[in-house]
């Protein structure tokens, strides 16, 4: 499969900037509008009614440029996460066709190998790369060899385990981006408690605005980023489930379809 990182690379570094132009283009025109509109009145009520409780709202506890940073991290995950969804879905279709086409019960010997490696072989290119058909092939090609039941039972499984280790290596990225979104939220947390120390002095003569207000920075930012955080993880993990599936139904179907069918030579 030469060209499925290539592929791939492309795609998540053009999700990465439509993710981005997505997000800045909703801050710029609804989000940070949106929220100095609402500070700028709660404002003007604190210097009418300095007795007025200020109000919590959504838009303002999004404003901030790490909270940004941290939804075009949780969209380029979830454009990640559902390239992937789909690839594994489309090989999972696979499992409900009998690739090899034989009647039922038929035992394959050594003198099926060619036949049947050339229906795989009729494939669709796209499909002969999948993880079902080259589990497949390489079975048939080991029992060929070998004429060794054990051997080709072995071939199929090494793919299976091989597809799974690269299937889970290929996380990375998403992981990297689960790891990040709350290394960001933090930062937003240590910028905000830096701003509100470096306004001390003017709290301390009793106006505490500038501090409420970059402390609202700090615990916001870390409050969103958790939270994406938790989306994210529940997303991660719903497709290592469907990996870890597709591996294990593929080693059954191999094992129903093909090693439990295999003859080391003709039955008497």
């Amino acid at each position: 499969m030469p060209r499925k990182l290539p592929l791939e690379l492309i795609y998540q570094v053009f999700a990465l900037l439509t993710a981005f132009v997505l997000v800045h283009g909703v801050y710029i025109t609804l989000v940070r509008p949106r929220a100095e509109a609402f500070l700028v009145r709660e404002q003007a009520a604190l210097r009418e009614n300095p007795r007025h409780v200020q109000q919590r709202n959504f838009y303002v506890v999004l404003k901030d440029y790490e909270q940004e940073a941290c939804l075009v991290l949780l969209l380029w995950a979830l454009t990640i996460l559902g390239y992937k969804g789909i690839s594994v879905w489309r090989q999972q279709r696979l499992l409900d066709r009998d690739l090899l086409r034989l009647p039922a019960g038929l035992p394959i010997g050594p003198e099926d190998s060619s036949e049947l490696e050339q229906r795989l072989q009729e494939l669709p290119a796209p499909q002969r790369s999948l993880l079902l058909p080259r589990a497949l092939r390489t079975a048939i090609l080991r029992f060929a060899a070998t004429r060794n039941v054990q051997d080709a039972a072995t071939a199929l499984r090494d793919v299976c385990r091989s597809e799974g280790e690269r299937l889970e290596s290929e996380l990375s990225t998403i992981r990297y981006i689960a790891w990040a979104i709350p290394s960001v939220g933090f930062i937003g947390t240590v910028r905000g408690i830096g701003a509100a120390l470096a306004q001390a002095n003017r709290a301390v003569e009793g106006d505490i605005t500038g501090v409420t207000q970059s402390l609202g920075v700090a615990f916001n930012s870390t409050f969103i980023a958790l939270v994406i955080s938790i989306v994210l993880m529940f997303f991660i993990h719903q497709l290592q489930l469907m990996q870890e599936r597709l591996v294990l139904d593929t080693e059954s179907y191999g094992d129903h379809h093909l090693v439990s069918r295999l003859r080391s030579r003709p039955p008497v």
